[in-house]
């Protein structure tokens, strides 16, 4: 299930889709996706495919993780990065190998007890872990360098905005029926908006639960 060569299939088939930030694949194939989902799916951990973790919630695919993170990184490491949706901790997991600190926010609060035992697992000590409505984002800990969101909102909330400091970058899925991966710039004068390519996530929600 764990093996070494089992990892490298998919690292392999990363590259094949276009992955080719080596930081990004290493910290893939270091990183153990299996403790992320629950005994039974285990053994599917190194598919490349989204997997149920409960709440009608997903572990995302590796490929979405990985193009999510290079996105993140595409103009160099980051500081201060803000995470919408702890969901597994999976993504958290490999945000936090790769920048300095990483406040992740989660409306349910047994996904986020799970996360969090798994992230203490991996002794993964830069990470701050919000109980919240992922619509008002971590105020208090704002400006950020960039903002991931692991859910897909109708359209972007307007905490986002607010909470990135200029030059920063917004790494998200927006749409309802059909979605498109949109990384966002704030500039001195704006906005500049990307569209990346299509995706499918399950849809950004607010309160807790």
């Amino acid at each position: 299930m764990t093996s070494e060569r089992t990892r490298e299939r998919l690292i392999q088939r990363l590259r094949e889709q276009g992955i080719s930030n080596e930081k990004v694949l290493d910290t893939l194939r270091v990183t153990p996706r299996h403790i992320f989902l629950d005994e039974a799916l285990a053994h599917r951990a190194y598919e490349d495919c989204a997997l149920p973790i409960g709440f009608e919630q997903t572990l995302s695919q590796p490929y979405i993780v990985a193009r999510m993170t290079e996105l993140v990184l595409a103009h160099g490491s980051a500081e201060k990065v803000l995470e919408i949706g702890t969901g597994s901790g999976y993504q958290t997991a490999v945000l936090a190998q790769l920048v300095s600190k990483v406040y992740s926010v989660e409306r349910i609060r047994p996904l986020q007890e799970k996360a969090r035992r798994r992230l203490n697992l991996m002794q993964l000590r830069n990470v701050q872990l919000r109980y919240a409505d992922g619509f008002a984002g971590w105020p208090s800990q704002s400006p950020f360098d960039v903002i991931i969101s692991t859910a897909a909102p109708a359209s972007i909330p307007q905490a986002f905005y607010e909470q990135l400091r200029v030059g920063g970058r917004l790494v998200t899925p927006v749409g309802e029926s059909q979605q498109e991966l949109q990384v966002v710039t704030r500039t001195e004068q704006g906005w500049q908006v990307n569209s990346i390519e299509p995706v499918r996530f399950v849809p950004l929600k607010a309160g807790v639960c």
